[in-house]
């Protein structure tokens, strides 16, 4: 897989759902670069990062390159910090056409979800 975010993430392991979207675990490397600068002394995940590894896990699954052209219904709803939960659990609910793709996101940690988010895809 082609990754814009070189070893920001690890997908460790992944399943199909049985509506036919995908359940992903994938693990957060705190030694990452761009945790020295977001923010130092207290690193955050930042959102762009999410929209991205949502965008790449996608693209493995569906096995097609894709341009994000629109995203709604965006909610980051807790702070992930990859020292304190480095561990994510990623929902994929994709519906797939000849041109498109939209997936319904949700990204947890143990119990708390982090991000809530709709997003179309053209393929390319």
């Amino acid at each position: 897989m082609e990754s814009i975010l070189t070893d920001f993430y690890t997908l460790q392991s992944y399943e199909k759902t049985e509506n036919g979207g995908f359940m992903a675990i994938i693990s957060l490397n705190k030694d990452h670069d761009i945790f020295k600068g977001h923010f130092p002394g207290n690193p955050v995940t930042p959102g762009v990062c999410m929209i991205q590894i949502v965008k790449e896990l996608t693209e493995e699954f569906t096995g097609s390159k894709l341009f994000l052209k629109s995203a709604s219904n965006v909610k980051f709803m807790a702070i992930i910090n990859p020292f304190e939960t480095p561990e994510l659990k990623l929902h994929l609910d994709i519906i797939e056409s000849e041109n498109e793709v939209k997936v319904k996101n949700t990204t947890s940690f143990g119990e708390t979800i982090a991000l809530k988010m709709s997003v179309n895809y053209n393929k390319i």
